[in-house]
């Protein structure tokens, strides 16, 4: 079959198909893309040509930004568990390098998704091109170079003959459960336009397994060994619990053994809030109920967890002496952490074993009183009634009381993470999508717009701040003109909260992190409030708006935005001072080791206070003559 290389990766593409447990999905079921002179004659005419004859079914979506189509296609990608992951286009130069960032958070936190990278001239008959970047060092390499850290596959198809080696590579590692994230396959823009004489079987429907490994039985029986041993244990659900579709395996196993769960970001909702044994966040972000627990914890059960520092509180929050960890993953880069018991397996499969294994196996609740009195906590940090502007935990309680158990709360970055994760009751499993692997600024909207497409019969609401709005916004025109339809909270606080509490306790005073006019007087940005107004932003890019002051005028504007058939933004302004309760747990920002400011010097006294905790996790998972 005579085809162009692009026409080739589009009818490639179209063909791919994921299975796991028998069940099939298209593996890559649409396009995001911008055009340029490095694809509008390629991959742009290749698309076009599908649509216009159907000869192809691989759906087109225009995107704004390209960091923000690929934050969608990770959002569209984690909402289908990673079984399916669109695919990105994008032109040569800063086309394609807008996507460096996207390909960041997609490889840090394990999600699918396809970066067809533009390039220059294979055939550098026209080098230097518009955008090409020099090196005197050598003729071959370009911007795109600079994808090969951040991605889990990478490949430059030079000549046509090389593209099925590199399609079916990606495709491998796009499916890989332990190995996959960004993949990117870099295509030079005068070999996109190339024809070629492709066989036929290279177009054949392709089904590629999702395999679910078994744990190794000595490696069980080790683990269970060790979990036996413990008095204190403590579970740490991670997005891999997700991922595996382990979710009644994980309340199994916490009905049969009693042993607390914990969660990460990732993780919430694994185990929903009002179950006995759930304790809520764990680490710097968590709740002080799983953050006790860990203090005392002799064993800590990890699953599905890369053990994040805010997982970890800085390592910190695991203090027992003897403390031990089993760690379940299917990746061996994260079960062998903090020299646990690697149980290299699959999450369902695992935890189902552990389950068996464990039989006759029960640690008793001492917990609930804890939890209860917390449970208090939440109730009064959710109806504060701050004045004279509501607290930003008043705006989370309205949204997790009034949103309903089908909707989901997508976030990524500032104050509201943290919130999030000590606040937030999840009442199903999917309700929770915060991104905090590379915590991403811009990711809410476009990642919301993603979630929206994999999941249409749910309302998504993006939570998002003034700082991340303000870097990226674009994708509420893809919603509209897609008629895709999002529920904004755009929470305006008049500059970066998270930074400006964390610039506090680190003795700078929030330097650099209000949104003001230069003061004439002290030289800082210290002057009145900018007059930004987001919300008139919001309704230029075509969203209906909601303007509200009270948490009473909120919590209607819940009400008509879910009514409503459009994408909605509902703006609410917060006091950034309001008061968040305590997780009672640390993370490690170094503070200045001399400093002529007092606030400075009295930080660096805290934070070496804090520093003494850390610990290396070193302790040998099995001693000799303790454990069997």
């Amino acid at each position: 079959m005579r085809l162009t290389v692009a026409q080739a990766v589009v009818r490639f593409l179209a063909n791919q198909y994921s299975e796991r447990d028998g069940v099939e999905h298209r593996l890559i079921p649409g396009c995001f893309g911008i055009f340029g002179h490095g694809n509008v004659a390629g991959v742009g005419q290749a698309l076009l040509e599908a649509h216009v004859t159907g000869s192809v079914d691989l759906p087109y979506h225009l995107a704004r930004n390209e960091q923000g189509m690929v934050h969608a296609s990770v959002g569209y990608s984690r909402m289908r568990d990673r079984l399916q992951a669109m695919a990105c286009t994008a032109s040569i130069g800063p086309g394609s390098t807008n996507m460096l960032t996207g390909a960041a958070l997609a490889t840090t936190n394990r999600i699918p998704v396809l970066l067809l990278a533009s390039d220059i001239f294979a055939t550098r008959a026209a080098s230097p091109v518009l955008q090409e970047l020099e090196l005197p060092s050598g003729y071959d390499v370009s911007v795109n170079d600079a994808f090969r850290p951040l991605s889990r596959f990478f490949d430059r198809v030079w000549r046509p003959e090389q593209l099925p080696a590199a399609l079916l590579g990606a495709m491998r590692v796009l499916t890989d459960p332990a190995e996959t994230g960004a993949v990117t396959i870099a295509l030079p823009q005068d070999v996109q336009a190339e024809a070629h004489e492709w066989p036929e079987e290279l177009f054949a429907k392709r089904v590629w397994h999702i395999p679910r490994p078994l744990p190794e039985p000595a490696v069980l029986d080790r683990a269970a060994a060790v979990i036996r041993s413990a008095q204190a244990p403590l579970l740490i659900a991670g997005g891999g619990v997700h991922y595996s579709g382990a979710l009644d395996a994980l309340r199994a196993f916490t009905d049969a053994t009693g042993i607390p769960v914990a969660d990460t970001q990732a993780g919430k909702g694994a185990i929903l809030w009002d179950h006995p044994n759930a304790v809520g966040g764990i680490g710097s972000t968590g709740s002080p109920v799983a953050n006790a627990l860990a203090r005392e914890a002799d064993v800590v059960i990890g699953v599905g967890t890369r053990y994040s520092d805010f997982t970890t509180a800085s390592r910190t929050a695991f203090q027992n002496p003897g403390v031990r960890f089993v760690n379940l993953n299917v990746a061996s880069l994260d079960a062998a952490k903090h020299a646990g018991v690697m149980l290299v397996a699959d999450a369902r499969e695992g935890l189902t074993a552990l389950t068996a294994a464990l039989d006759g196996y029960h640690v008793s609740n001492t917990w609930s009183e804890h939890k209860a009195a917390w449970n208090q906590i939440v109730d009064d940090a959710y109806h504060l009634d701050h004045q004279p502007l509501p607290a930003q935990t008043e705006v989370l309680g309205a949204l997790n009381e009034e949103i309903g158990l089908q909707s989901v709360v997508v976030q990524a970055a500032g104050s509201m993470p943290g919130d999030l994760q000590m606040l937030w009751r999840a009442q199903d499993p999917k309700q929770y999508h915060v991104e905090y692997a590379f915590s991403c600024m811009g990711y809410e909207i476009a990642g919301a717009l993603g979630i929206k497409m994999a999941a249409p019969e749910r309302e998504v609401y993006s939570l998002v701040g003034d700082g991340s709005y303000l870097m990226m916004a674009q994708e509420i025109v893809t919603a509209v003109s897609e008629n895709i339809k999002l529920i904004l909270v755009i929470v305006q606080n008049h500059g970066f909260s998270s930074i400006g509490s964390l610039s506090e306790s680190l003795g700078s005073q929030r330097f650099g992190t209000w949104y003001r006019y230069r003061n004439a007087d002290t030289g800082l940005l210290d002057g009145d409030k900018l007059p930004v107004d987001l919300a008139t932003n919001a309704e230029s890019l075509g969203a209906d708006v909601i303007r509200v002051r009270t948490i009473e005028e909120f919590r209607a504007a819940i009400a008509t935005a879910k009514a409503a058939t459009r994408t909605t933004a509902i703006h609410i302004e917060t006091d950034p001072l309001a008061p968040v309760p305590s997780s009672e747990s640390w993370w490690d920002v170094p503070v200045s080791e001399v400093a002529q400011l007092d606030s400075t010097n009295e930080a660096r006294k805290t934070y070496e206070t804090h520093k003494a905790g850390q610990r290396p996790f070193l302790t040998p998972a099995l001693r000799e003559g303790q454990l069997p």
